[in-house]
């Protein structure tokens, strides 16, 4: 396969799930800030969900204050933020149209239909109870395109390359998420354990699809090491870091197979699985979770860089 190829693969399904994980931020963000102490408070929450997707100095450039109004322009529609929701979709489609032939039938009717839709939404529709409206919609296109690879593409090299694009985009937002939880959120004159602290945590899983999943795992009710463990040690958890983890070499093991040659990107997504497979939320806490995250997501970043290099450049 082209690496040009291979490149426009990857890219449509980090960019697909970059969309997605938006829209659950989104989502929480909007939830919490009706929580009637926090309603309250200076509104950090909004401000949370600019450092969750990592656009804190591009948004401050154009904007005085993180309002609702303003953090959902810039994280939705804006033109010149390259990671809005609009401009993923329309990135996602036009890399599709590049390899159109390297694309099921049912991925490219997935990605072209989300596209034609994507102009009947707009700043004036969304606003009140259309917002929620339009992060379903969000959420449905991305899982429908995802369900859509899963179910229809041969499990060949280009299958794996658009499965490397979903885990490590999943990977980099759920680490940021479980970050800056632990570290914004909050206000600093709420208890920790308090009432505040648990919804927020609730609303993390939610964030995630995790919440029901947590409780048929834990029945001690929701505590902050048991979550934590959950979003970055539990395979079985498919947005935890460890699923990411697991996905990413299990695919890169297919592409070495295939390719007949191993490259540092292999070493790179077998140590981190190790780390996560084998660690434990002790250990996370005794190095400091925020420490933790924030290695996890410069090692993810790094291993995307090793991927590019050895496959996509």
């Amino acid at each position: 396969m082209l690496s040009r190829t291979a490149d426009n693969l990857y890219w449509i399904s980090r960019y697909m799930e970059r969309a997605e994980n938006l829209a659950r931020i989104l989502r929480v963000t909007d939830r919490l800030s009706l929580m009637p102490a926090i309603a309250e408070s200076d509104g950090n929450e909004w401000h949370s969900t600019i450092v969750v997707a990592g656009l804190e100095d591009m948004f401050y450039e154009r904007y005085d204050e993180a309002t609702p109004e303003n953090v959902i322009s810039f994280l939705a529609f804006d033109p010149e933020n390259p990671s809005s929701v609009r401009n993923c979709i329309e990135t996602a489609r036009r890399n599709g149209r590049a390899v159109r032939t390297a694309l099921t039938t049912e991925q490219w009717e997935t990605l072209n239909t989300t596209w034609l839709e994507l102009p009947g939404w707009n700043e004036n529709r969304v606003r009140g109870s259309g917002l929620n409206r339009f992060l379903d919609w969000v959420k449905d296109r991305s899982l429908l395109f995802h369900g859509a690879t899963v179910a229809t593409m041969l499990r060949r090299d280009s299958y794996f390359f658009s499965r490397l694009g979903t885990f490590i985009e999943r990977a980099d937002n759920t680490a940021r998420i479980v970050d800056v939880k632990y570290h914004i959120l909050l206000p600093e004159q709420a208890e920790v354990g308090g009432g505040i602290d648990y919804y927020q945590w609730a609303s993390i899983l939610r964030a995630v699809s995790g919440y029901r999943s947590y409780n048929s795992v834990y029945r001690q009710g929701l505590k902050p090491w048991l979550i934590v463990e959950f979003l970055t040690l539990r395979e079985e958890m498919p947005r935890s870091l460890a699923s990411c983890s697991l996905g990413i070499k299990e695919s890169l093991d297919h592409l070495a197979d295939e390719y007949g040659q191993r490259h540092e990107c292999h070493r790179m997504a077998g140590q981190i699985h190790s780390r996560l497979r084998f660690g434990q939320v002790d250990d996370i806490f005794r190095q400091g979770l925020h420490e933790f995250l924030s290695e996890h997501i410069e090692n993810n970043n790094r291993l995307a860089y090793e991927i590019s290099r050895a496959y996509l450049f």
